[in-house]
């Protein structure tokens, strides 16, 4: 039975960090998006957490209805909650970093008119906090070799 509150109550989302590595330097997979806010922008493959499914799953959810890419595995990295980080709501979003080949084939959908690969040193105007979170994206990569 759905509960029915007389308060606001925050919006779950979440992202997906997906790095490929090609000749010793690592690239992000981005889309842009389709829809306001930030229509034109670049942002990480995400969004909202389904009611029946874990956060794992919604990003591998969103990252392959907005790319067409599938991962294995991902692993969680961390959770971004600053109070106007969405201008639509008040929204939390956990971020899972995984990885994919240099073969990997990427196709946009969903909320994506394009997706791409970019360099760390690159990138394209960004969404959201996004530019944060790529930073600690980069961070952990280079923690983690």
């Amino acid at each position: 039975m759905p509960y029915n509150y007389s308060y606001p109550r925050m919006q779950v989302t979440v992202d997906a960090a997906i790095v490929r590595t090609i000749d010793d330097s690592d690239e992000i997979l981005l889309i842009e998006r389709k829809h306001a806010p930030f229509e034109g922008c670049w942002a990480l493959p995400g969004g909202f957490v389904d009611m029946d499914e874990t956060l794992a799953d919604a990003a591998k959810r969103e990252l392959y209805e907005e790319t067409g890419v599938v991962v294995d595995t991902l692993t969680q990295l961390r959770t971004y909650d600053a109070i106007n980080r969405d201008p639509r709501d008040r929204t939390i979003s956990t971020v899972f970093v995984g990885f994919a080949s240099e073969e990997t084939r990427i196709k946009a959908g969903d909320d994506a008119s394009s997706a791409d690969w970019f360099t760390f040193d690159a990138l394209p105007p960004l969404a959201f906090d996004h530019a944060l979170i790529l930073k600690h994206v980069k961070e952990f990569i280079d923690n983690n070799r």
